[in-house]
């Protein structure tokens, strides 16, 4: 018979409880939205100043993209980023790459987007500058996803 090691497990990591502690904030702040555009509003405006650049500056454009093209999207908090919903369902979001310590950010679409084209389709996009082409296809393809 082999011998079994008694484990204890660890429990939660650092990062782990910073998540769930983060999360729960997120949680209240996602109730404050639901019920006040100008609070989630808010709350993306403090995730954003927190960004460094550049994707502050990203993250500040697409945000006055999204005011802009798409007023029927309400703003919110998702996973600590800004995130742009209809109906409580988050349609598309922003996420700073230097979050994730990733080279670039994303923009991407939940399945609530209406960007279906054919059998498949992009829904998440890497930004590293916001140019003038950059911006008209953000704008584009937000029009279309509310559509």
């Amino acid at each position: 018979m082999a011998s079994q090691k008694n484990s204890k497990s660890a429990g939660f990591s650092a990062e782990e409880k910073a998540a769930m502690k983060e999360r729960a904030k997120e949680l209240k702040a996602e109730e404050r939205a639901n019920k006040s555009k100008e609070a989630g509003e808010k709350d993306i405006l403090v995730k954003i100043e927190e960004m460094p650049e550049p994707d502050r500056s990203i993250a500040t454009r697409v945000h006055e993209i999204m005011k802009a093209n798409a007023p029927i999207l309400w703003p919110k908090t998702w996973y600590g980023m800004p995130a742009y919903a209809r109906e409580g369902k988050v349609v598309c979001f922003f996420q700073s790459g230097q979050k994730f310590e990733s080279r670039y950010c994303t923009f991407g679409f939940n399945d609530s987007a209406k960007l279906d084209d054919g059998s498949m389709w992009p829904t998440t996009f890497a930004l590293i500058e916001m140019t003038p082409g950059v911006e008209a296809r953000i704008i584009e393809l937000v029009k279309k996803a509310v559509g």
